[in-house]
């Protein structure tokens, strides 16, 4: 028996990087899974990539659209009739930039997408787990939801929103026995990181990538199924009594 035989999984931002790697192994589980991300054209190729099939299901949408969010949830809830685990991921890095050189546009951005998408998706998700009282939540945070760090205030901001609306949701649904947790990934190798690289050195992401490396104890970047792999721990039913916590998979860097 594998670990989410017959679990249903939506997860946005799932075309990519850690949504997507998390959508293989929760395939490789047992699982039949909905991928939530903007662009069909990602989500097809997404798709293709995991071998399509009618165990994954695909649906664009904007998660921080209230009607958008609402059409995905309905869209999973049609096909595959209930949602088990809800791998609330999609998010943004913002620009990098001095705090007093943010603007509100770049601020307003990253808060839509990182905060009121995972809002909306809780919104919608935890009716449906409530009433059948099973269900786990993972919202995506960050090692900057935990700690500071310069030239991102609209991310670290967005990140640390995160802890309070787990804390809160966890708080809400243990009594239908629906759990919520989060996430905290120190950097990792995905396409963020590469933007993230070039925003705070342009013309040398290579090198900056080398000095964010060595601040980690364990001397390199995540890889996306790092993440997955504790994603999958807190989706199962080894995870049935824990709730409202927080889980860096960082290589030791909040212990510093």
């Amino acid at each position: 028996m594998t670990r989410l035989q017959d679990k249903i999984a939506l997860i946005t931002g799932g075309a990519a990087g850690i949504g997507l790697e998390t959508a293989r192994l929760f395939l490789a589980e047992g699982a039949r899974v909905a991928l939530v991300d903007l662009r069909e054209d990602d989500l097809d190729a997404a798709a293709e990539r995991l071998g399509g099939g009618d165990d994954v299901l695909c649906v664009a949408a904007d998660v921080s659209s209230p009607e958008d969010t609402a059409a995905y949830v309905a869209a999973t809830l049609d096909r595959f009739d209930r949602i088990d685990v809800f791998f609330n991921n999609a998010g943004i890095e913002g620009r990098v930039a001095p705090l007093v050189d943010q603007t509100i546009e770049d601020f307003d951005r990253v808060m839509a997408v990182n905060v009121r998408g995972a809002f909306l998706g809780l919104k919608h998700v935890l009716p449906s787990m409530i009433e059948r009282r099973s269900g786990s939540v993972i919202n995506m945070s960050s090692i900057a939801g935990l700690q500071g760090s310069a030239n991102v205030a609209p991310y670290i901001t967005s990140k640390h929103a995160i802890v309070g609306l787990t804390r809160a949701a966890a708080i809400e649904a243990a009594p239908a026995n629906v759990r919520v947790n989060s996430v905290h990934p120190s950097p990792v190798n995905t396409r963020m990181m590469r933007s993230l690289e070039e925003g705070f050195a342009p013309g040398g992401g290579a090198d900056m990538q080398k000095q964010l490396q060595a601040t980690i104890p364990m001397a390199r970047y995540g890889e996306s199924i790092d993440i997955a792999n504790l994603v999958l721990f807190l989706a199962s039913d080894e995870a049935a009594f824990i709730t409202g916590g927080q889980y860096p998979v960082d290589g030791g860097l909040a212990a510093g």
